[in-house]
């Protein structure tokens, strides 16, 4: 069957918004084209692990060399695989059986690439010395320097070749089923908000909506129904967490967050500022601007429900699919007309799915499946500007992987801490191109604190999701928590980062219970902290000295992860290991807040 998603008219007047085709990865669940790179993948892994394993310290520099080639060739056709299943699941995941499809082949490729296990441990055991030796003598493996030394940073916590094969095989009955079972139960959630059933995705997009009384509906739906299914998510929680934490044990990791940090190729020290200079500017950040908010809306509180509600009288602007095209694809063009002929192919082939419908995933997120296909791109586009800018935020993803792609398999993956800056940097673009092209005063003002508030959502709101991690996994090392102890937790770090304004409700307690980074990416949160604040300096750098920038900036994305976040960020003149590079950043939102506040409302 072909797995094409017809596009659907939308409610107007957002227009036909598009639904991906996944052809260019394969034309269908049951094509021959998916079943043979199975076949062909099992008898490679196979072969190479009968010809290779236990021969690495023979094969010399021009061997080793070779055996990455054949080991990135069949690693690249499993990620194709694994992807497709992976989109196709995202497209639909309450129907049984895509959910079957979706295991199955999550199954066939870990069978497949335990015979692969091995490689990357051997390798680790390589004496230092040689390796350096092989990596001068021949520039086939001196490509694959930077992947070498990444795997390398693991080797304190590598464990035998059996235990990493064991780990390996039970992942997708463990963690990865875990996973599953988060995704399906809240995809088939239905939250009744005002005599209609609304999916997660639905529900929350009514919290920005105009009527108060709506929103106020909306917010305590979404409680309430996490509420009653907070048995099934706290299980999950204490289950995935104590499994990190028995793994994390047994590699010898000290904290909970030092496995994601050690992957993102960025020292604690760096993290520990990051989080410490955003925990410092609360009360600058969020405690200032909701307590203006709550004076805009002729309060001194402002409940939780409100916290991203459209401002008083200013009616907020739906933009058409073909609206938000044209000022995405406009913004990226201003910046650079190379990186928005990379933008446009999005557009031009059927790379986004863009509907909302039950049962897909919830969010946004822009996949970059494997360098010989592309990216794809999944939101949930309901026209406000808000959604404008999840577009140019998910096409500044889409476009770093299509540049980083260049780079190769096992080259192109770039590390967390620069993940999120093409894709900020396109959210600070398109906000520019829309501040511009409105002439109303008191819209303009609307569209500053909308920005603020998403720069609060990806700096404060991220780096409380992290602190909220780090207690959860702290305290689950002590034995399981309650669910209503996870939802005081819950309720502490919001209070301390939001600020003395907010108001929460019984029900906000559960609103931890949704949130999939805590499911599929332990402390990945904190990325998009680093990213925006990375971006404001960039951006500042821009502002200051355009001429050239852009060539520097595509070669930053297009290094993918070949080199660190200290080695791409010279260039500009900026290092995210001086403590005062964070205020740097933070200090733009303190200033756009100071000018809200100047203007009053």
């Amino acid at each position: 069957m072909n797995d094409m998603i017809r596009p659907q008219p939308a409610p107007p007047p957002l227009g036909d918004l598009p639904a991906w085709v996944l052809d260019d990865l394969y034309p269908g669940r049951d094509t021959p084209a998916l079943t043979d790179d199975l076949t062909r993948s099992a008898a490679a892994a196979k072969d190479f692990h009968q010809r290779i394993k236990g021969r690495i310290p023979a094969l010399g520099a021009a061997g080793l060399a070779a055996a990455i080639v054949e080991f990135e060739a069949i690693d690249e056709t499993l990620s194709r695989l694994l992807s497709y299943a992976s989109l196709v699941y995202a497209g639909d995941m309450g129907n049984p059986q895509i959910g079957k499809f979706y295991q199955t082949l999550q199954e066939q490729v870990s069978n497949i690439s335990t015979d692969l296990v091995f490689f990357t441990l051997e390798i680790n055991q390589l004496d230092e010395e040689i390796l350096k030796v092989w990596l001068d003598q021949e520039p086939a493996l001196a490509r694959y320097a930077s992947w070498l030394h990444n795997s390398r940073i693991f080797i304190p916590h590598q464990l035998s070749d059996d235990l990493e094969r064991l780990l390996h095989e039970k992942y997708v009955v463990g963690r990865a089923a875990w996973n599953r079972l988060f995704d399906e139960t809240v995809a088939a959630l239905r939250f009744p908000v005002e005599g209609e059933l609304l999916t997660c995705t639905e529900a929350q997009n009514k919290l920005s909506d105009r009527d108060p009384a709506l929103r106020r509906a909306a917010g305590q739906a979404i409680g309430h129904v996490l509420g009653d299914n907070i048995r099934t998510f706290a299980l999950i929680t204490n289950t995935l967490v104590k499994d990190k934490e028995i793994e994390d044990r047994w590699r010898r990791y000290p904290h909970p967050t030092s496995a994601r940090n050690r992957g993102n190729r960025v020292e604690d020290s760096v993290v520990d500022a990051l989080v410490a200079a955003v925990k410092a500017a609360y009360p600058s950040l969020s405690h200032r601007y909701y307590a203006l908010k709550a004076r805009w809306f002729g309060s001194d509180r402002l409940d939780y429900w409100d916290r991203n509600a459209p401002l008083p009288d200013v009616e907020e602007r739906i933009h058409s699919w073909s609206s938000a095209v044209d000022t995405v694809l406009g913004a990226y063009t201003r910046f650079s007309p190379a990186l928005a002929s990379v933008a446009q192919r999005f557009f031009d082939r059927p790379w986004i799915d863009a509907q909302v419908r039950p049962g897909k995933a919830p969010g946004a997120f822009a996949h970059p499946t494997v360098p010989s296909v592309h990216p794809y791109l999944l939101l949930n586009y309901q026209g406000r500007t808000r959604d404008v800018m999840t577009l140019a935020h998910e096409l500044g993803h889409g476009v770093h992987q299509v540049l980083a792609g260049r780079q190769g398999h096992l080259l192109a993956d770039t590390p967390l801490t620069l993940a999120e800056t093409a894709s900020v940097f396109g959210e600070m673009l398109t906000f520019r191109a829309l501040l511009d092209a409105e002439t109303d005063p008191r819209r303009r003002r609307a569209m500053l604190a909308s920005k603020v508030e998403d720069m609060l959502n990806t700096v404060v709101r991220q780096i409380a999701f992290y602190d909220f991690e780090v207690r959860v996994h702290q305290e689950r090392r002590q034995g399981e928590i309650t669910a209503d102890r996870l939802g005081e937790i819950w309720l502490d770090v919001q209070s301390e980062s939001l600020g003395p304004v907010l108001r929460f409700d019984d029900g906000y307690r559960h609103y931890w219970s949704y949130i999939p980074h805590f499911v599929h990416s332990p402390f990945y949160v904190y990325a998009y902290a680093f990213g925006d604040c990375l971006v404001n300096s960039l951006y500042a750098v821009y502002l200051e000295s355009p001429d050239g920038f852009a060539d520097r900036y595509t070669a930053l994305l297009s290094a993918g992860g070949t080199r660190g976040h200290r080695e791409l960020l010279a260039p500009f003149g900026l290092d995210a290991g001086d403590p005062a590079f964070w205020d740097k950043g933070l200090s733009v939102v303190r200033g756009l807040i100071d000018s809200l506040d100047a203007e009053g409302w």
